[in-house]
């Protein structure tokens, strides 16, 4: 994180992403590897973007609300949502590291709802064991996640594809890329594990707004 000053937001988050999750340790051992997602899970073509251009099954944008709660019943999460913004120097705070059950928004963008790409992230692992993400790489086309908003709506998103990339080769413009629908991106930290650097790779989660819940 040191040195970032103020990027454009794509990457501001491609940044958190490579410190999320490095340290795959519990008890001082290394436990297995998450799960990374297979060729089945990735996007078969978008014209740039992960998501397929999916326009039926899309639903209408909703207005902005701030994000409270995330439940992604296919891999059993259950965790409340942090915003995550620029500290003083401006450099970007990950969420805490010793919560292992926290997603962390980006507020520098739109709230989960909203037309444009919503972007969340969550540690993998910490030094206490298995993190709110772990499972991330499992998820396949067609589960739902479902977010609270804080006007007592919920967003729910479907899953379009899973794909894992390299840290050195993480492609920000399919990611990040400007959206005239409601999407949203989970993103983690997965695949290949150095014992110097941690995690090598990271695995992101494409999905777009099906419909929407009032409490």
């Amino acid at each position: 994180m040191h040195g970032l000053r103020r990027p454009r937001p794509a990457v501001i988050v491609a940044v958190l992403v490579l410190v999320i999750g490095v340290w795959l340790l519990q008890d001082g051992r290394r436990t297995d590897l998450p799960p990374q997602p297979t060729a089945a899970q990735a996007s078969g073509g978008s014209g740039g973007h992960g998501a397929p251009p999916d326009t039926k099954s899309a639903a209408p944008g909703m207005s902005a609300s701030p994000p409270t709660r995330i439940r992604i019943r296919a891999i059993r999460v259950e965790a409340r949502v942090i915003p995550i913004t620029l500290d003083a120097a401006g450099h970007l705070q990950p969420p805490p590291p010793d919560d292992n059950n926290v997603v962390g928004w980006y507020q520098g963008g739109v709230t989960p709802g909203q037309n444009g790409n919503a972007v969340m992230a969550g540690h993998v692992d910490n030094k206490h064991g298995l993190s709110v993400f772990y499972s991330l790489g499992r998820l396949h086309p067609g589960a739902e996640v479902e977010i609270d908003r804080k006007d007592r709506t919920s967003a729910v998103f479907t899953i379009d594809a899973v794909e894992v990339y390299p840290k050195d080769h993480y492609p920000d413009d399919k990611v990040y890329g400007a959206t005239s629908r409601s999407e949203l991106r989970l993103i983690t930290c997965g695949g290949r594990f150095s014992k110097k650097t941690g995690y090598l790779d990271n695995v992101v989660a494409y999905a777009h707004l099906t419909r929407t819940k009032q409490a």
